[in-house]
């Protein structure tokens, strides 16, 4: 969140963060969070799509084929996240590249699995 945040200080773009579960929406200037409940982040930047008025206006930024289609159908534009952070330029952070390093998803879905890495 905050690479996203530093890169977005010296542009005129908003960015809603979407995520999977509870917790109370956070601003940090031009990037706000957002977290999806009992639903799913993929249905609430759907639900984000269809209560706009300009939804031409909105890029989804994602990987998913199937969100990236659902996202078209409903009118806004989409983005690969390599092109997005392209776009906004080099952040202020010397950490690798977004998609350079190695992650392990059997790691990562053990950890959400676990209950002790749940906020009350």
């Amino acid at each position: 969140m905050r690479e996203i945040s530093d890169r977005l200080r010296a542009t005129q773009a908003r960015v809603v963060l979407f995520f999977d579960g509870s917790g109370d929406p956070v601003s940090l200037g031009s990037l706000s969070v957002r977290f999806a409940g009992t639903g799913t982040a993929d249905n609430a930047i759907l639900r984000e799509i269809e209560r706009s008025a300009s939804p031409q206006e909105i890029t989804v930024v994602t990987e998913d084929r199937d969100l990236a289609r659902r996202g078209r159908d409903a009118g806004a534009r989409t983005s690969a996240p390599g092109d997005f952070w392209k776009r906004f330029g080099a952040g202020t952070r010397t950490s690798p590249a977004p998609g350079s390093e190695r992650v392990d998803v059997d790691d990562w879905m053990q950890w959400f699995s676990d209950e002790r890495n749940r906020e009350e």
